[in-house]
């Protein structure tokens, strides 16, 4: 099961450094110009989490496997994007592809880097990106209005469900609010992902700013943070510069101190892949035993079976229980034989909600 997302922002903010520290390659191109990025790049990156290297070293695992999170690194927008200005038509369906936004914001003044609207306002940046992502979607849902306008007429009881969601969806993005904003009903949250909608994407505010703030961030950051809190998303301060340096850093010693000289106790981009994966609503279970520990991503109210799924196909179809211990019970116990022992195993069947951090061990007859 896959779960991407993407990098956006307007030319020249630091996105394509930003994913060439996160994949740690030389993937996308960063250079000082506009569209330096013409295809989406994709890197997955494993996602930072203590609890899987505690489990191995309890279960003494030979290998060692972190859950992964996809990222893709898209062109820059202009304005005038949603009209086809720039590179608009190749963002727009770069971005309607993936799970989630990561809007890269530029906070840093540098005077041998252009901005493509000539200074530096992560605000208006963030309200420009917007903009045309509304005028995007506008576009689409009255082009999909009239056709299930169309269908709706007859019995067609799936067109009459799409239609109110687009006129809701309408309502909001006429009143100058994202998709997101709106509260739809269960029932009729598949329909919303069915309109493919650009603004319905949940977003992810990275402040990029320069190596001496990476610390604390600056008074632009903090702009960002306000309006992300404003927005009810998040915001997570970089510097893409200084996790370009850590990057080339093989050892993981020297990429302590380094960190360390700038008051840093973790990379920003161990920030942004967590923040990433809050963002997309996951939950990660593992699986532990002397081969491996290995960590699995499903959405949060996944049930056993969908878990079982993710760990391989027939898991699912031939889904008989899953045996639950929860990663403080492990822990607590000292293993999986001590818990079991203890009373700490579970045994769940087909509607068991998976939660986070649970160590499972699934049963399956073909």
């Amino acid at each position: 099961m896959g779960f991407n997302c993407g990098i956006v922002g307007l030319p020249n903010v630091g996105k394509s450094t930003l994913f060439n520290a996160l994949t740690a390659t030389q993937a996308a191109e960063a250079a000082n110009y506009p569209f330096c990025t013409i295809e989406p790049n994709i890197g997955r990156v494993a996602v930072p989490d203590e609890r899987l290297d505690k489990l191995a070293a309890l279960a003494k695992s030979a290998k060692i496997v972190p859950t992964q999170l996809e990222f893709v690194d898209i062109a820059g927008l202009v304005r005038g994007a949603s009209k086809g200005e720039g590179l608009g038509n190749q963002f727009l369906s770069h971005i309607r592809a993936v799970d989630a936004v990561a809007q890269v914001l530029r906070c840093f003044e540098d005077g041998n880097v252009t901005h493509v609207e000539g200074s530096v306002d992560p605000i208006r940046d963030a309200e420009t990106v917007e903009t045309e992502l509304m005028l995007a979607d506008l576009e689409a849902l009255e082009k999909r209005r009239i056709a299930a306008e169309k269908r709706a007429k007859g019995a067609d009881q799936e067109a009459k469900a799409e239609l109110a969601v687009i006129e809701i969806a309408l309502a909001a993005l006429k009143a100058g609010k994202p998709a997101r904003s709106v509260k739809f009903s269960a029932e009729q949250a598949p329909v919303l992902k069915s309109l493919q909608l650009l603004t319905a994407k949940p977003v992810l505010y990275i402040a990029n700013v320069e190596e001496g703030a990476a610390a604390k961030g600056n008074a632009q950051s903090a702009r960002v943070a306000d309006y992300a809190k404003k927005q009810g998303a998040q915001c997570v301060v970089i510097s893409a510069a200084i996790e370009a340096e850590v990057a080339q850093l093989n050892d993981a010693a020297d990429r302590a101190e380094f960190l360390k000289s700038l008051g840093l106790a973790e990379t920003g981009l161990a920030r942004v892949i967590r923040a990433g994966y809050a963002l997309l609503d996951l939950v990660t279970f593992f699986t532990v035993g002397p081969k491996e520990a290995h960590a699995w991503t499903v959405r949060k109210g996944a049930k056993a079976p969908e878990a079982a799924g993710a760990i391989h196909s027939d898991f699912e179809k031939g889904f008989i229980r899953a045996e639950v211990i929860s990663y403080a019970d492990f822990l607590a116990t000292g293993g999986e034989a001590q818990a079991k022992e203890a009373g700490k195993m579970r045994v769940e069947g087909g509607d068991y909600v998976v939660q986070d951090g649970d160590i499972l061990h699934v049963r399956f007859n073909l």
